[in-house]
């Protein structure tokens, strides 16, 4: 079992105790050994003393005390300042319940601090896993749990730490081991980790420790030194690749969307010519059906007015009109009346 913090065990006071009634002994069996009340006096002293110095604890804000009476679970003890059973009846452990734990896989850290320092030296067979494409990646990340049961974190296995960093390796091994190298070191960490972060929560509860697990974090995956530059390598072709992609996309984006509006716009626009050709053609036939209509009631004054619209329509367009009359012997005299006209208008 693992070395928890205890309340005040006594074993060092004690064999103070011892030596001092030795040495007290001693003294009166050099002297007068007349009686033995003084020494009975001292002794009943020391073993009241140690009584109540065995009899309190105190549990800090961010522990719970595991209480156990003969050897058996008594309960639980809250911060702050309690008494028990003295002389070994009552034994008291403290647990650190108010804390978030951390364990680190494939470094560990030096001095915490604003510059934190590592040291990844010797732990290589931490961090080195094998993806699912049988490449090797440097793997390192941290687990953050808490402890939900004091007594389970006790007493259920022997490590509960060591448990804890077994089963934590063995799932990240097993979640790396079903993905390809690039998900691993691109895309998929955090889906990974939350996988990871709920296998290994319920492994803890089937072997019943007492856990809660807060976090499973990638801290930093890599691959290993001797192949770091040639992944480098495929890792910027990759990144140009995906740059080119979406320069492509955003050209389609902007082109596209102006090809379809003219697209639109032509056939919007043929969709009015042929509507303006359907209606100007429906006009023509209705009028043509009319003046069929009329001229068939007055032929001769159809005939007629037709000529004379056509001759008003005609003439005005013409720069100079000559009538001719069959039976004049010469050109009829003609009077400019549209020039004329033109003269007074300017």
């Amino acid at each position: 079992m693992q070395d928890w913090g205890q309340g005040p065990s006594g074993e060092d006071l004690e064999k103070k105790i011892i030596d001092f009634s030795e040495q007290v002994k001693k003294k009166f069996d050099a002297n007068k050994p007349t009686s033995f009340k003084p020494l009975l006096f001292v002794i009943l002293l020391l073993v009241v003393i140690y009584g109540g110095y065995s009899s309190m604890y105190e549990v800090d804000t961010e522990e719970t005390g595991v209480v156990l009476r003969f050897g058996e679970f008594a309960g639980f003890s809250d911060p702050g300042l309690h008494f028990m059973m003295p002389f070994g009846i009552d034994t008291v452990y403290l647990v650190p319940t108010g804390r978030v734990l951390k364990e680190e896989f494939g470094y560990r850290t030096v001095s915490p601090g604003v510059r934190t320092t590592y040291n990844k030296r010797g732990l290589e067979e931490e961090s080195l896993t094998l993806t699912g494409d049988l490449n090797v990646s440097d793997v390192e990340w941290i687990v953050q749990f808490k402890i939900a049961d004091p007594f389970k974190y006790i007493f259920r296995i022997k490590d509960p730490v060591g448990t804890i960093r077994d089963i934590s390796e063995a799932m990240v091994r097993k979640a790396i081991g079903n993905t390809d190298v690039t998900r691993v070191l691109t895309t998929e960490r955090a889906a990974l980790a939350s996988a990871i972060e709920q296998d290994l929560q319920d492994t803890l509860n089937q072997y019943d420790v007492g856990v809660r697990i807060v976090t499973v974090k990638f801290q930093d995956v890599n691959p290993p030194d001797p192949v770091k530059a040639a992944f480098n390598e495929v890792n910027e072709s990759e990144q140009q690749k995906e740059s080119l992609i979406f320069q492509a996309r955003e050209q389609f984006n902007r082109e596209v969307p102006r090809a379809r509006g003219e697209a639109k716009r032509t056939l919007q626009e043929a969709e009015g010519y042929r509507a303006e050709r359907i209606n100007k053609a429906q006009g023509e036939t209705n009028r043509f059906l009319a003046l069929l209509t009329e001229y068939r009631k007055a032929p001769k004054v159809t005939r007629q007015r037709i000529y004379l619209e056509t001759m008003e329509e005609v003439l005005p367009k013409l720069d100079e009109t000559y009538i001719m009359d069959n039976d004049a012997s010469g050109l009829l005299p003609l009077l400019p009346l549209r020039k004329a006209a033109e003269g007074g208008s300017k």
